[in-house]
């Protein structure tokens, strides 16, 4: 079923997203992942593709297998590296086997990309997917704190705009850990006259080392007052911390009437799980698990 669809039957959606493993023992932690994670009754799940189109195969690999574990599945589709013959090969493949749902981005520039083609910005790709075929609901990726080489939030909202007028539906954003950015990015995209569903991206920070590293990818910032507490701490205090620091946003979140909640895994299920029964008392939680 197309995410479009599914927001006209729910005004709350949970999605988890995965990536492609590298290796067999990969491959087991992520089947085990999903199989714990399948009892929060997730209305879809995604899976990366990556730099460069790095990992394709295996993505459009997982993409089937993860709808064939019975998931609603939508796929990472990035352009910055690829033709548009590529490109329609691919979505071709994908209409042939039944995947109705792709996350449509730019990716990042690899450091020996030619000069810009046709298909350089997610905007590009979003109306070339429109004029290619209706058959997808198309998502796109935002920014709480604003994409790192944007000047600034409002540069950033207008490429945003940019992606919705060109046929996004739905948006989905990037980890963040103060909700006041998401409020923020949110009341600006509204401002802007962007009216799809904005699901907010949720990772726990578990490991603050790994979580340094995303953030300097993505812009997004971790606030002291967390890392402070996680300082000299164990694996098990970590997680303890983490967890709890993550429900109490969700449950802000939740609080406000947010489109859903959507959690970058990294292919682990622990902490989600953890969050996630955190969250139990509250009705799109609990709808979900009885």
């Amino acid at each position: 079923m197309k995410i479009v669809d599914i927001f006209k039957k729910k005004d709350f959606l949970l999605s988890f997203e995965f990536f492609p493993p590298k290796n067999l023992e990969s491959e087991h932690v992520l089947h085990e992942t999903i199989g714990a994670l399948k009892r929060f009754a997730p209305d879809f799940v995604s899976i990366t593709y990556g730099a460069g189109g790095s990992t394709r195969d295996k993505t459009l690999q997982w993409t089937l297998d993860l709808m064939e574990n019975g998931l609603e599945v939508m796929m990472h589709l990035t352009c910055i590296a690829s033709s548009q013959d590529e490109i329609t090969r691919i979505v071709h493949s994908l209409k042939s086997s039944g995947i109705q749902n792709i996350l449509a981005l730019r990716g990042d520039v690899p450091p020996d990309y030619p000069p810009p083609g046709p298909l350089c910005h997610a905007s590009e790709l979003v109306a070339y997917l429109r004029e290619l075929d209706g058959f997808f609901s198309i998502g796109v990726a935002g920014y709480p704190e604003g994409h790192p080489e944007a000047v600034s939030l409002e540069e950033d909202i207008s490429f945003l705009k940019r992606k919705v007028d060109a046929g996004a539906e739905f948006i989905l954003t990037q980890l963040f850990f103060d909700n006041r950015h998401f409020f923020d990015f949110e009341k600006h995209a509204r401002a802007a006259g962007i009216d799809v569903p904005i699901i907010p991206g949720i990772m726990p920070i578990i490991n603050p080392g790994q979580v340094k590293k995303f953030t300097q990818m993505c812009g997004a910032t971790v606030p002291d007052k967390i890392l402070g507490r996680m300082e000299g701490k164990d694996a098990g205090e970590t997680l303890r911390i983490g967890v709890d620091y993550a429900i109490r946003q969700c449950e802000e979140l939740i609080e406000t009437g947010v489109s859903g909640l959507h959690f970058y895994t990294l292919n682990r299920n622990q902490a989600t799980g953890l969050i996630l029964d955190g969250l139990k008392d509250f009705s799109p939680i609990r709808e979900r698990t009885g």
